[in-house]
């Protein structure tokens, strides 16, 4: 798999549709699938991709919070692959805050997400991972979870109001 990619963008039918399991986290295409998912999320100052992104139908998302252009507070973490991720748990405490998608360019959105969450994954060395994610990291993988059942970050906006063209957000973060 190329080491850039292009990002699907929004109205492609792939960002809408359900991925599909990950059954051998060791098939070549799989390991190659990660490393450009890595990849893209760095050469794209993304803080997370989800493999439909880049049109593969895999349940496959990287998180890799770090600082950056478009994420100038985000906490700095490994970038680290989730495979057939999911949320076992949640607490009731909501947050409505900034995101932004590569596949949306030039669109931010207060959406809300749980502060909490409780997660299960395999990573790519195979090993099932149980982590309890807060705030931020929280978010990415809210986000990039519904990228791998068909549902983008403007889905889960409330209101019109919420939304914010990039250069509004840039100004509202900088007062």
């Amino acid at each position: 798999m190329e080491k850039n990619v292009r990002i699907a963008q929004i109205g492609e039918s792939i960002l809408r549709k359900k991925a599909t399991p990950v059954t051998k986290i060791d098939d070549r295409k799989i390991v190659d699938l990660i490393e450009t998912l890595i990849d893209t999320a760095i050469n794209y100052q993304g803080v997370g991709i989800a493999a439909p992104q880049i049109s593969q139908p895999y349940r496959l998302f990287i998180v890799a919070s770090r600082p950056s252009d478009r994420y100038p507070h985000a906490p700095t973490m490994q970038p680290t692959a989730m495979i057939n991720p999911r949320i076992l748990d949640h607490n009731l405490e909501i947050e409505k805050d900034w995101e932004g998608c590569l596949s949306i360019p030039d669109v931010r959105g207060l959406v809300p997400r749980y502060k909490e969450i409780e997660v299960e994954y395999t990573n790519k060395e195979g090993e099932t991972k149980q982590e309890i994610l807060t705030g931020f990291v929280a978010r990415i993988f809210q986000h990039e979870l519904d990228h791998l059942d068909g549902i983008v970050f403007t889905d889960r906006v409330e209101n019109e109001a919420d939304l914010y063209t990039e250069a509004e957000y840039r100004q509202i973060i900088n007062n």
